[in-house]
This record gives structure tokens, sequence and C-alpha cells, in this order.
């Protein structure tokens, strides 16, 4: 999945919209589900929000200016290769700390999709 910049909001303001919604006061950790569907609601509607401004702003604005704006809000997440060299890069600061498993992972995917 890509990963996309508008995150959802915090599980509080979700647990009171869950409870405004019950008319209860809701509690406790949310679950997968509503974590998951807090989140594309919140990206829809931020995608839903630029595309109406690059309507409103297509009529008086140059195309790039309006390309600029979106590559800006919506970046391109940093390819595996990208992310990998980064690590490899806060490994050669002397002050940088051991990788994690995490960034280990990610290294070894990256090398795994080199040809040999």
């Amino acid at each position: 999945m890509t990963q996309h910049p508008i995150t959802p909001p915090p599980s509080e303001l979700v647990l009171q919209w869950i409870g405004e919604f019950f008319g209860c006061t809701a509690g406790g950790e949310l679950s997968d589900s509503e974590r998951f569907l807090t989140t594309r609601a919140a990206q829809w509607g931020a995608d839903q929000e630029l595309e109406a401004c690059c309507e409103w702003m297509a009529d008086e604005t140059p195309p790039d200016y309006i390309n600029a704006l979106r590559s800006v809000r919506r970046p391109k997440p940093p390819s595996l290769k990208e992310q990998a060299l980064a690590l490899i890069d806060g490994c050669t600061d002397p002050e940088g700390d051991y990788l994690d498993d995490n960034a280990l992972s990610i290294i070894r995917r990256a090398l795994e999709q080199l040809d040999d």
C-alpha cells in the first residue's frame, strides 16, 4: 500500500465521534477496522479538497503550478532503494545508532531486488 501523507485524527477524537454516533461515551482502544476506516476517510477527504482546489485554480493558474501543488501535497514515498541508501548513509554517521529490525528489513528487501 502506498504511504499517504494524510494521517487520521487522534484516537481520542475518533472515540468521541463513535460516542456521538452511538449516543454514549466510548473509550478504550480503536479496533483495526475503526483505525483503517478513519485513516481512509481522512485521506479521501483530503484528496477531494486538494482536487477541488486544483479545479478552482485551473482557469487562472499555469498547469505547472497546479502540478507542483499536487507534488508538494501528495509526495511520492521514497523508493525502497532510496530508503536503503538513506539508512546506509545514517550508518556512516559517527553518531548514528545501530540499525533496528525495520531498517535491516528495508535494506534486505532493497538488496534482494537488485540483479546479481
